[in-house]
């Protein structure tokens, strides 16, 4: 396996942070340090850090760790240079010698940790992957939202007093909405009747609100899943949110090695365990879990509409599979799937 250090000349670990960055240039042959600097986060500070790379001869690989969230502005400006960047996790700070702790030896050790490192991942692409993200943060915010506020209303009407509780007996979570939109204060109602009134017609107003503002992320986001990658809704089970979530954290083609490294990445990729004589595995709890619960729900829709999978689930059960075990392999299994369908180019 090709090392780093074979590749170029320099790595330049960087530890992000909000209001600055640090950098430290590396020589990838002995692991010295060359040089440290600290700069801002705005566009000047950018241009000093990258001004600061260029008076260093050799060629070079950026390790950023937070590509994705501090180091994002950093990543798009070396990848509007066509710089190589990779991206290195926020591990757990292990214990330091003495305590030391800066953050000047925080980007050291991002810069040794690549060289370290057999397999680079590199950092999610902007564009469609980037526009999808904010928008599934927004909706599910919204969605979390409406959730809480419905809560709230069926806890209110609990404790209402009587002529308003009889108003929402027996109702559904739609119908109590769009009762208690239309509620109005009397004057013959006492101060607390009048306060539960107006406050079972705000949080219904609200509700309201919060789910036209999802429908509109939703629809948003199937606009752009459509016209990214169409035929990922051919497959199925598959719906617009789970294909944005998948495609979230896929990115683009490359970035996974392959299907298993997929399929780590999803959390359904089960982890040996062995140990003498007895060969087991024990089940993966890491990866994201985001994309975990969009293979899981695509499973589940599966079992219920497609044959092909009602028909493999009866013959692993009648070979002595749990439920669980048999929806476990159905993941692996469409992990694998949806990884051959993402890194084949798009048919027009």
């Amino acid at each position: 396996m090709t090392m780093l250090a074979e590749l170029v000349d320099l790595v330049i670990g960087v530890d992000t942070h909000k209001n600055s960055h640090s950098a430290a240039v590396i020589d990838a042959s002995t692991g010295a340090v060359r040089t440290t600097i600290t700069v801002g986060t705005d566009p000047d500070g950018l241009d000093e850090l990258i001004a600061a790379a260029d008076q260093l001869p050799g060629t070079r690989i950026w390790s950023i760790e937070g590509a994705g969230s501090y180091g994002a502005g950093l990543t798009r400006r070396l990848h509007e240079l066509g710089e190589q960047v990779i991206e290195i996790d926020r591990p757990g700070r292990p214990a330091r010698r003495g305590g030391a702790k800066s953050d000047p030896i925080d980007a050291v050790r991002a810069a040794r940790e690549a060289l370290t490192r057999q397999h680079l991942a590199q950092p999610r692409a902007s564009g469609e992957r980037a526009a999808l993200a904010a928008l599934m943060v927004a909706r599910r915010s919204a969605v979390q939202a409406t959730g809480d506020a419905e809560r709230q209303l069926h806890a209110l009407i609990t404790t209402a007093p009587e002529p308003l509780r009889n108003r929402f007996r027996d109702r559904t979570t739609a119908v109590i909405i769009t009762t208690a939109c239309k509620l109005r204060a009397h004057p013959s109602w006492d101060l607390e009747t009048r306060t539960y009134a107006t406050v079972l017609r705000d949080l219904a107003h609200r509700c309201r609100a919060l789910q036209r503002e999802a429908d509109t992320q939703h629809r948003a986001i199937t606009a752009i899943v459509r016209s990214w990658r169409p035929d990922l809704l051919e497959l199925p089970g598959v719906g617009p949110i789970s294909a944005a979530t998948i495609l979230c954290t896929w990115s683009h083609p490359g970035r996974c090695r392959h299907e298993a490294a997929f399929a780590n990445l999803a959390g359904v990729a089960p982890i040996p365990a062995s140990s003498g004589q007895t060969t087991r595995y024990r089940l993966n709890r890491h990866g994201d879990r985001d994309l975990n619960r969009a293979l899981h729900i695509i499973v589940l829709t599966r079992l219920r509409i497609d044959p092909t999978t009602r028909a493999y689930a009866q013959r692993r059960q009648a070979e002595g599979k749990t439920p669980r075990e048999i929806r476990r392999c159905l993941k692996r299994y469409l992990a694998r799937q949806i990884y051959r369908q993402l890194e084949a180019p798009p048919t027009p």
